[in-house]
């Protein structure tokens, strides 16, 4: 007798929580309750809802769909295998063999999804909360691409996001962040899915969580949808169904759960939630869902061939259409294609470094933040993807494009973003428009970048070329005083891997150091930037600022070529640096002075060059920078000193605040004089 529609529904469902089981149990670690609950939930997503193609994963109109509760991952694996998502290669992104290997060093199911790991993944998951600010970004960047790509009758983007979120994720405030922008800016094109099953690792969510999410989102702009029981598939499509018709909101469904659903023994409790369920409670559960008991990895007969039916068709049929409809797109709209083509494929437009500026130069100078926010604006027109703002510090960060709109709830076309005082919901939103093939920028100062680093890592981790502009970089904020002063965030943004931080030095240095920002595709990039005068360099007189893309280079030499003294210093001590090179060389020392405004961009260049710029046969060196000593010791080796901080700032003129840390032109000669000595 041929299995019926509810039949193979339900084994298809039945299927992904004994996959997610099988795999933890293998791995003996992980989170096997929750696919167990959610399944309903990810299945109604795939099967039925969600504009997909498995064989195209990468096609640019597709929804997006967040796990945010990455701890979950069996969950998404389990879905991406019986879905058939596919490699570029056609190849499955995850056979049976795959999920065997759950958690096992080198395999395609790390113990969280990783994006550009697993074909199907969209994002990074796991720090709870992440993937539901990455989702905002995603539902913003299907608003820009839209208005600024669609024309009449050729809808190129209209995709939605859907996001499984855990009570932990709503717990976190990076999540609440986030969804109170979304629902300032109506972004009716995302919908979280709110797993409520009232259990955590310590044991019920009433032992610190008893918030009404309901009202709470209400409250903040969204649209609310209830779901009793997450295994009733109906109530799911009405309340998607909603969602979908919802024009002026984004959508929070509530989805009341039983974690570890069908466990005889561990339902509705926290022993579901991060271990394995045992070889027994297994068994016992695989009965209970009528599925045989001693057959691991099992996938019931018809179940691939019904996703391929369902997703698979619908799917197929969606990409199809788009590609067509985008070959005529290109005929008629061949400039605005090119764009479309370069972000897809993550390429930058042509010609735009012709935009970067020159300055001369200026003994009174500019504030590296004030020659950031004119570079940016020489550079933006030329570069259309390029796309930003700040948490409520524009006219301070200088990020605002001049002449362009500012995105809302009634204009998805604008580039000036507004993220209010929410510096960690704005830096996870960023990740999302980058993994949709934008160039985000986000701004705020310098000591708030603790506020956003969660989300910096994770962009580094991932690949994503999200830059972040960080102004009022030291004591030179001065007045502000110690709360508002940074001192050990240069090294703590130096110690995240892969991230390029770059303090320039004066205006010049600079431009190219947005130069070098966007020229790279696959690292973010932190822009330290100074919020007072900073002399602009002569450039006849002293190296070209071109070496700021080496991350480190020889601004000026001693007369002879042979040094005996090495002053290094990065920002707003550079011009320190100098005046104390002038004064050594008029005494006759052979000193030299090297700009060094990124250490991990040196660090990357070949061996003679660095050799080159540092001798190590110049053991005498001075480094000079208005933060913490660590990373520099590096180049200072045993018999160098480091004039800058050791504790934090103080309030008062910043000239003041700097001769009071010893941060001066006379401490850096004394300095050179005794290492010399």
């Amino acid at each position: 007798m041929p299995a019926t529609t509810a039949d193979i529904t339900q084994a298809a469902i039945n299927a992904i929580r004994t996959l997610s089981m099988d795999a933890v149990q293998a791995a003996n670690s992980g989170h096997p309750g929750t696919p167990m609950a959610l399944a309903p939930v990810a299945y109604k997503l795939w099967a039925e809802v969600m504009k997909y193609d498995p064989a195209q994963p990468e096609w640019p109109n597709r929804d997006r769909y967040v796990l945010s509760c990455g701890h979950a991952s069996m969950l998404i694996y389990s879905v991406i295998h019986l879905a058939g998502v596919k490699n570029e290669d056609g190849s499955p992104s995850l056979t049976i063999e795959d999920l065997k290997q759950f958690r096992q060093l080198g395999s395609k199911t790390p113990g969280h999804p990783e994006v550009h790991h697993t074909a199907g993944v969209e994002t990074t998951t796991g720090p709870l909360g992440q993937g539901c600010g990455n989702s905002v970004g995603m539902a913003i960047a299907s608003r820009w691409l839209a208005a600024r790509y669609n024309k009449p009758g050729k809808t190129l983007f209209d995709f939605n996001v859907y996001t499984q979120c855990s009570d932990g994720d709503l717990m976190e405030g990076v999540a609440t962040e986030a969804a109170s922008i979304a629902g300032h800016l109506g972004l009716s094109n995302l919908c979280w899915l709110y797993d409520d099953n009232n259990i955590t690792i310590e044991g019920e969510t009433e032992l610190a969580f008893s918030e009404d999410i309901g009202k709470k989102f209400e409250g903040m702009g969204w649209a609310v949808q209830r779901v009793d029981d997450a295994n009733d598939l109906a109530a799911l499509g009405r309340a998607i169904d909603a969602f979908q018709a919802e024009q002026e909101r984004p959508t929070m469904i509530i989805v009341k759960s039983v974690i570890g659903y069908g466990s005889p023994n561990k339902a509705n409790t926290h022993g579901a939630h991060g271990a394995p369920l045992g070889d027994e409670e297994i068994k016992l559960t695989k009965e209970a869902y009528g599925l045989p008991a001693d057959q691991k990895f099992y996938v019931p007969d018809g179940v691939l061939e019904h996703f391929n039916e369902t997703l698979g068709k619908r799917g197929a049929e969606a990409s199809a259409a788009w590609q067509k409809l985008f070959a005529a797109y290109e005929k008629e709209f061949p400039e605005l294609a090119g764009e479309l083509n370069n972000i897809i494929a993550g390429r930058e437009p042509l010609g735009w470094e012709e935009a970067v500026p020159t300055f001369p130069a200026d003994a009174k100078g500019l504030a590296t933040r004030a020659s950031s926010g004119k570079t940016l604006n020489a550079i933006a027109p030329q570069y259309p993807w390029l796309l930003g703002g700040s948490a409520d510090l524009a006219p301070s960060t200088n990020t605002l494009l001049s002449g362009e709109k500012s995105f809302a709830a009634d204009e998805h076309a604008g580039r000036n973003f507004h993220w209010g005082i929410r510096e960690h919901g704005m830096a996870a939103a960023a990740n999302g428009m980058s993994l949709c093939g934008l160039r985000p920028y986000v701004a705020t100062f310098f000591v708030f970048s603790d506020y956003c680093r969660p989300s910096i890592r994770l962009a580094s981790i991932m690949n994503q070329a999200v830059i972040y502009v960080f102004t009022h970089d030291s004591i030179g904020v001065g007045e502000d005083g110690p709360t508002h002063q940074p001192v050990e965030q240069l090294a703590a943004c130096r110690a995240i891997p892969g991230l390029h931080v770059l303090r320039p030095g004066d205006a010049n240095e600079t431009a190219q150091a947005w130069k070098t920002a966007l020229k790279e595709q696959l690292r973010p990039t932190a822009l330290i930037l100074t919020r007072q005068n900073l002399p602009t360099i002569d450039r006849d007189k002293y190296a070209s600022a071109e070496g700021v893309a080496k991350g480190a280079y020889v601004l000026a030499d001693a007369p002879s070529g042979k040094p005996t003294v090495i002053l290094m210093a990065s920002g707003s001590e550079l011009q320190l640096a100098v005046a104390a090179y002038e004064k050594l060389v008029a005494d006759g020392v052979e000193a030299r002075v090297v700009s060094m405004p990124s250490m991990e961009i040196f660090e990357k260049q070949e061996d003679a060059y660095k050799e080159l710029v540092l001798p190590r046969k110049v053991e005498a060196r001075v480094a000079v920078e208005a933060a913490i000593r660590q990373p520099w010791d590096r180049y200072l080796g045993l018999a160098g000193e480091f004039v800058g901080m050791d504790t934090y700032g103080a309030s008062g003129p910043q000239e003041k605040v700097f001769a009071q840390r010893g941060i001066t032109v006379d401490g850096v000669v004394e300095a050179a004089k005794r290492v010399l000595a």
